[in-house]
């Protein structure tokens, strides 16, 4: 499968794109991107076309896979669905629940395959364990903290302007409710606050009574710096286990997502259906701590 990359940033440069230029059943076809530099400069990495008119690579491609701001990602999957190209998508879907919608609505009507890549879901450990625990059920509560800091001197995403304007909320939020949902089920309502350095504290009530807390930051001091997610239930405690991939291996494993769905029919777990779903709650979380309030999912 011929596969164009829409974004030139470093998450599309380092991941999509190298996971894609020695993945064994695709092939990477071609990068678009807004700034004609940039575009040079991968396309000359890589060895392949780059075009900053989103119609040409479309034109030379069955899929894309996309790595924009998540404002201008909507759009983007809209067109590339009415085109007829399966989508490799980022999470969050969007910014804006309407938008999300709006890219379900395109891929069903075009009949396309989609995944978005929540990145923990394509870890093989991780995903073992959610599938061996949501099988085992019974359990009535979780706790996830996501503490990065981000905005130092050096880090590649410590310019991301859409980062800074939404905050972990919007960038771990999706990471986080990827690891909660499938053992605890979907949310139904919800409660948040504001903390220090732009903190985001969320109470999730999920279907059947199970609650959920996360905790998220992306301007978390240096030296207090924490990622974990517990677990609790009717057979006992655990917690999310470590990596045993990395992101490129990672986004490797949600191609080879893609291409499956695209070989059976079958929809996968994390497809622009779930990815709106977690846009809906980002949503009603945004509202709620910005009113101090319990908004409905």
């Amino acid at each position: 499968m011929r596969f164009g990359v829409l974004g030139t940033g470093h998450w599309a440069t380092v991941t999509q794109a190298a996971a894609l230029a020695t993945h064994p059943s695709a092939t990477l076809a071609g990068v678009w991107g807004r700034s004609p530099d940039k575009v040079a400069d991968m396309a000359s990495r890589y060895g392949v076309p780059g075009h900053t008119d989103l119609d040409a690579l479309l034109a030379d491609v069955d899929a894309v896979a996309i790595a924009v701001p998540p404002d201008v990602q909507a759009d983007l999957a809209v067109r590339a669905a009415k085109a007829g190209k399966h989508l490799l998508l980022d999470k969050p879907l969007a910014l804006d629940p309407a938008a999300a919608d709006e890219v379900v609505a395109a891929a069903d009507a075009a009949g396309v395959a989609t995944v978005v890549f929540f990145t923990n879901r394509f870890v093989p450990s991780i995903e073992q364990f959610l599938t061996a625990n949501a099988e085992l059920g019974g359990w009535y509560a979780a706790h996830g903290t996501m503490y990065t800091s981000i905005f130092q001197p050096g880090n590649p995403y410590s310019g991301s302007v859409w980062r800074k304007q939404h905050g972990g909320l919007w960038d771990l939020g999706p990471h986080a409710l990827s690891v909660i949902l499938p053992l605890l089920g979907p949310v139904v309502d919800l409660s948040a606050a504001e903390g220090p350095r732009d903190t985001a504290h969320l109470l999730l009530r999920h279907e059947g009574g199970a609650a959920s807390t996360l905790s998220l930051t992306l301007d978390a001091a240096p030296d207090a710096t924490s990622f974990g997610f517990s677990y609790f239930g009717e057979h006992g405690a655990t917690t999310l286990p470590e990596w045993n991939a990395t992101q490129v291996e990672a986004f490797g494993n949600a191609v080879n997502a893609l291409l499956d769905v695209v070989a059976t029919g079958n929809r996968h777990a994390c497809d622009a259906a779930f990815g709106a779903s977690v846009v809906h709650i980002l949503s009603a979380a945004e509202r709620a701590r910005s009113f101090s309030t319990i908004v409905t999912v």
